[in-house]
């Protein structure tokens, strides 16, 4: 069994970051993690592949500057190798782009699964695991809080607002995963050690297949116009409760018609 996981390298939340001046976009120059909603797909795809009795895990990452600790970590957990796309082409890339060039890479990797996050933690438009599965034409299973393989396919159980829905679905798909799926595993001693010597295969636009001139600022739908501060919220009213605040939250409550 061959599972795909696409996997996020972000700036460390931790760290409050700063904006390009240039672009108006997050600097991504610096050493970056993996994101976290990430590591329930990496973990989802592990345990998937144990119960199946064998096979492979393959990360797919987008990043500036051939940049791979995030990538290490999830290599660490368990992951077989890796899939870097990385190109100074893919610059101002927007979330069509991204599902463009990760489609393609995912391609590379032949999987009979492909496993999402349900949004990044850094972007969260939500829309990139569903536009990947539209262009590489597969059946998609939404906010997966399991999966369970079968003869058929694979059995989700897809949350909802009023709990969760079953669904079956024909291999290949793909399947976007809440966090919480799983517990993801931390990366043991001899793990880490191993990911340093496993595979990673870096690749540039040309080497997809796809015109430069659809990703990047060249192929993206928007344009960052500015970058501001949100307004300030007014406090709205303080009440001094001596005794008979009661009576003001209830005359506020039949104004507007609540009660």
């Amino acid at each position: 069994m061959k599972v795909a996981v696409c996997v996020k390298q972000i700036p460390d939340p931790a760290d409050p970051g700063a904006l390009d001046p240039s672009t108006k976009t997050l600097k991504r120059d610096m050493k970056l993690i993996l994101d976290e909603s990430d590591s329930y797909g990496v973990e989802m795809a592990l345990q998937l592949v144990e119960a199946a009795g064998g096979g492979e895990v393959t990360l797919v990452s987008m990043v500036p500057n051939g940049e791979v600790n995030g990538l290490r970590t999830a290599l660490a957990m368990g992951a077989d190798s890796a899939i870097l796309i990385s190109d100074e082409a893919l610059a101002g890339t927007d979330a069509l782009g991204t599902a463009k060039v990760l489609a393609a890479a995912i391609a590379r990797a032949e999987p009979d699964l492909v496993i999402t996050a349900t949004e990044s933690s850094d972007g969260y438009t939500g829309t990139v695991p569903e536009q990947i599965a539209e262009l590489m034409g597969l059946p998609s299973v939404t906010f997966a809080k399991s999966i369970k393989m079968t003869e058929a396919g694979i059995e989700v159980k897809r949350q909802t607002e009023a709990g969760y829905d079953d669904v079956s679905c024909p291999m290949p798909c793909l399947v976007s995963v809440t966090a919480g799926v799983v517990e993801p595993r931390y990366p043991s001693f001899k793990g880490i050690m191993a990911a340093k010597s496993k595979p990673v295969d870096q690749v540039t636009v040309a080497d997809l297949g796809l015109d430069a001139g659809s990703v990047g600022w060249a192929g993206a739908g928007q344009e960052i116009i500015a970058v501001e501060e949100a307004p300030v919220r007014d406090v709205g009213e303080i009440i001094e409760d001596e005794g008979e605040a009661y009576q003001r939250i209830v005359a506020f409550l039949d104004e507007l018609k609540v009660i």
